[in-house]
């Protein structure tokens, strides 16, 4: 699949999301790239970089304090090729898309994985 269209159906998974999620999301970016980098697997204790769909990086809102400012925007990284990896159609794809950016964004909302098991996001 072409970026392109990948980047279009991220976006329409952003437009999904409830209104109440996306107007409190607070200097937060939504990005892609191919697969994780070294860093990311190392902090998730992955070895391969198929394995991670989707990643955080950030201070959750639940941990900003007073002090939090002037920093640079979290990011939520969607990962195109360990994505695909796992879809064969377009609306395999667009449906992980979805299920990923939300199980990040709910990390943005300061919800850990522990959570996300309890209300059956996994």
């Amino acid at each position: 699949m072409d970026r392109d269209l990948f980047e279009g159906l991220v976006a329409e998974a952003l437009d999904a999301l409830p209104e109440r999620f996306r107007d409190k999301m607070d200097n937060v970016e939504v990005v892609i790239e191919d697969w994780p980098d070294s860093e990311t697997l190392r902090l998730t204790r992955t070895r391969h970089s198929a394995q991670i769909l989707g990643f955080y990086r950030g201070v959750p809102q639940t941990k900003r304090t007073s002090s939090y400012g002037l920093v640079l925007p979290d990011k939520i990284i969607l990962y195109q090729d360990s994505i695909e990896m796992r879809c064969r159609t377009v609306e395999q794809v667009r449906s992980m898309i979805i299920r990923v950016l939300r199980h990040e964004v709910a990390h943005h909302f300061g919800m850990d994985d522990d959570q996300l098991r309890e209300i059956g996001a996994y």
